[in-house]
């Protein structure tokens, strides 16, 4: 045999060769459909469920769960329309409202005495709470995290023992431009800890945190004043006055807030404890939401919590939950505040909890900042 002849026999011709590489591209093809099928499949099966599930909730039998649901999504600025799907705005307006107690009455300052240094030597342990329960400071900063747990949520509490330490972390220039997360207020301020604080204008979940909703009091400067406190399902400011007392109501005139001496103010709501008094529970909507709250108690120690949401660990809580823990450490006075995706704790550098946001944490206009101890607040 030939030299040509052996390499006509042992060389693949090109025709072949050819067909074999589109056979291979084929398979992958074949092999990438078959997978974006199943991802498709998987995808309007979820969909399926949880529409489904939706579905029961709100046509259900259970009248609680349909408010629940109704009620929790309508406080989300990006899922709200899911409670369109089922109902129409005349029943959403009907499963929504509550019923409104009367006016609350002005904050009565004479029920809180902010305990002086030389008193709070006396516990150097902790603080003791009206209860006689002491909460532990075992570092000694004058700022003590608790871990709070309930039926279908979990949260942290952070007790501020000097409420002078307690300020506004706000940036009035930047309104209107730009929000900052609350890791960079507490900075901003030179500060160890804080909370987010008041609404903003978030349309459809996307806002930039540039814009208050509502009320804003910094250094004593009023800003939209024109905007008020109407929040939905019943607002509430949280004003701290030049003596660092909380003062919570529906809302304050322009007036009040100069009778008062507030130093700083944020508006959202609803009121949960004011001058001793909780809110009725007839009166606080039934969702199931991640949350933030202020409150003080009668010796001006400040009650900062925040409840984790959303999450497999943590759904939420109600209102009314809020309002048993505030009880629980003895809080005159209280209120709700922004909630959601913004509800987040900064404490030594660091978040405490867990954010529901699936896009980040969030920017904001407001937070409240604990200053670092021996800083100079009034």
């Amino acid at each position: 045999m030939s030299n040509t002849e052996m390499k006509n026999r042992t060389e693949k011709p090109a025709g072949r060769a050819s067909s074999g590489k589109r056979k291979r591209s084929n398979r992958a093809l074949r092999a990438a459909g078959r997978a974006l099928l199943i991802l498709l499949e998987t995808v309007l099966l979820i969909a399926i469920g949880l529409y489904s599930v939706m579905y029961v909730l709100a046509k259900g039998p259970s009248v609680t769960a349909r408010n629940m649901f109704v009620s929790s999504v309508r406080e989300t600025s990006a899922l709200k329309f899911l409670a369109n799907i089922y109902f129409t705005p005349e029943e959403i307006a009907e499963i929504v409202a509550v019923k409104q107690t009367d006016e609350y009455a002005p904050t009565d300052t004479s029920l809180i005495t902010i305990r002086t240094p030389s008193e709070g030597e006396e516990n150097p342990d902790g603080w003791v709470d009206a209860f006689g329960v002491v909460h532990p400071d075992e570092d000694g900063d004058g700022i003590i995290i608790e871990e709070v747990k309930g039926r279908g949520y979990s949260g942290y509490m952070m007790i501020v023992l000097d409420p002078s330490r307690v300020i506004m972390g706000s940036i009035p220039s930047s309104y209107g431009r730009e929000g900052y997360t609350l890791s960079e207020y507490v900075q901003h301020f030179d500060g160890v800890a804080g909370i987010n604080a008041g609404g903003f204008y978030d349309p459809g979940g996307m806002g930039d945190g540039s814009i208050p909703d509502s009320v804003v009091v910094v250094d004593g400067q009023i800003y939209y004043m024109e905007y008020g406190c109407g929040i939905e399902g019943g607002g509430g400011i949280a004003a701290l006055d030049g003596n660092h007392i909380l003062h919570v109501a529906r809302s304050m005139t322009r007036q009040e807030l100069i009778d008062n001496d507030i130093r700083y103010a944020v508006c959202y709501g609803p009121v949960l404890i004011s001058n001793g008094v909780s809110a009725s529970p007839d009166s606080l909507a039934v969702s199931l939401n991640p949350r933030t709250a202020i409150g003080q108690c009668a010796d001006g120690t400040i009650l900062m919590l925040v409840i984790d949401g959303r999450q497999v660990v943590s759904m939420g809580a109600k209102y009314q939950d809020l309002v048993e823990i505030m009880e629980r450490y003895g809080a005159v006075n209280a209120v709700n505040l922004d909630g959601g995706s913004s509800s987040m704790l900064w404490y030594q550098d660091r978040y405490v909890n867990n954010s529901s946001s699936v896009i980040g944490i969030r920017d904001m206009p407001t937070s409240f900042v604990v200053l670092k101890e021996g800083s100079n607040n009034g």
